[in-house]
């Protein structure tokens, strides 16, 4: 039962490339009010217009989500007084109005629509869309098939090193495994950022080609020899 002390350890990579199913976008509604609940209507107002975008372009209730919802007071500071009468100074910011922020994050399970989707989003006013971020919905799948391509090459390093030794390999008594993913773009980019909704109102929906996206898996095997 002890570990043997004639060992060979072996290195294996396996590569998988998948077409990006899901894309990925978030917005935002921001709006003023001098009480909260003035401030809250009219983001509210502003939100189930694009909720109402959405669930007319196909997008299930499922797939959107609210990432933040925040009050924030917003203050008037007053000027320094340097007269000798100040009645009215006290050096104190006062309550001038509110602001409410609501952040939505939406996945478009048609990438084709993609574009279309951030057309529409822009159309309803909202102030700010970041995305698509185009990503494999399945990557267990992807991720099976390198680490078999990896151990498979691991494998016969290993069955060559035996033989070039003088060796037989008995059984497998550590393994391994790193695995990374990365975006890659065969045929153009994916990119994703920000983007002010004024800009995109009356413009063309835009072109997003997905490329596609590469799993790597590395694993490491150290076998007994005899």
């Amino acid at each position: 039962d002890m570990y043997p002390t004639n060992t060979i350890t072996v290195e294996g990579t396996g590569e998988a490339t998948a077409i990006p199913d899901i894309a990925t976008i978030t917005y935002s509604v921001t709006e003023k009010g001098t009480t909260v609940g003035e401030a809250q209507t009219k983001a509210t107002e502003k939100m189930d217009k694009a909720l109402n975008f959405l669930k007319s372009a196909g997008v299930e209730e499922k797939d959107t989500k609210t990432t933040s919802y925040n009050v924030y007071p917003e203050y008037e500071y007053q000027q320094p007084c340097y007269s000798e009468y100040c009645p009215a100074y006290n050096g104190n910011p006062r309550i001038i109005g509110y602001q409410v922020s609501q952040s939505i994050e939406v996945k478009v399970r048609d990438t084709a629509k993609a574009g279309e989707i951030l057309q529409g989003l822009g159309d309803t006013g909202v102030q700010n869309i970041y995305g698509p971020s185009f990503t494999v919905d399945d990557e267990d799948s992807a991720k099976t098939e390198a680490r078999e391509k990896a151990i498979t090459e691991a494998r016969e390093k290993a069955k060559t090193l035996a033989k070039h030794l003088g060796v037989s390999l008995g059984k497998v008594v550590s393994f391994y495994e790193n695995t990374g993913g990365y975006p890659y773009y065969g045929e153009g980019a994916a990119y994703g950022g920000a983007m002010d909704a004024a800009m995109t109102k009356e413009a063309p929906a835009p072109n997003l080609p997905t490329g596609e996206q590469e799993t790597s898996v590395t694993v490491s095997i150290t076998y007994e020899i005899k």
